[in-house]
């Protein structure tokens, strides 16, 4: 070997191995702070414009939403590193059981899973909501 293969070898050793390293380190989700009550509301006006939230819940462990417009279920949950947007009828919502403190949804892509603070649901906005109309 010559000296301009060997350096030429090593060059591309050491341009692979960047780009590897890049790769594993693009993979690394960056953090996701848990929605509050003003972070929620942005990110429902953001991903349905066209719906007014009529009451909020947000999974105790901020990751997810369920929120009222109308007959619709906004739905929100942390995927990754940000969050995955779908609506469902509100009764589906009101009719999901909870179990060892979470919530899971049966939507027709997914089953999102939210922290239940004290077990229960619907929450009592929710209920005395229902009650009331």
């Amino acid at each position: 070997m010559d000296k301009a293969l060997v350096i030429q070898l090593l060059g591309s050793t050491v341009a692979i191995s960047l780009l590897v390293a890049v790769a594993a380190w693009g993979r690394i989700p960056r953090p996701t702070p848990p929605l509050d009550d003003a972070a929620a509301r942005a990110l429902l006006a953001l991903e349905f414009p066209d719906h007014a939230v009529d009451s909020l819940w947000i999974a105790a462990d901020g990751a997810g939403v369920i929120a009222r417009s109308g007959d619709e279920a906004l739905i929100l949950w942390r995927k990754g590193d940000g969050y995955v947007a779908r609506n469902a009828p509100w009764r589906q919502a009101l009719s999901a059981q909870a179990a060892k403190g979470r919530l899971t949804l049966k939507l027709a892509d997914g089953r999102p899973r939210f922290a239940l603070s004290d077990g229960a649901w619907p929450p009592a906005e929710f209920v005395s909501r229902e009650v009331a109309a």
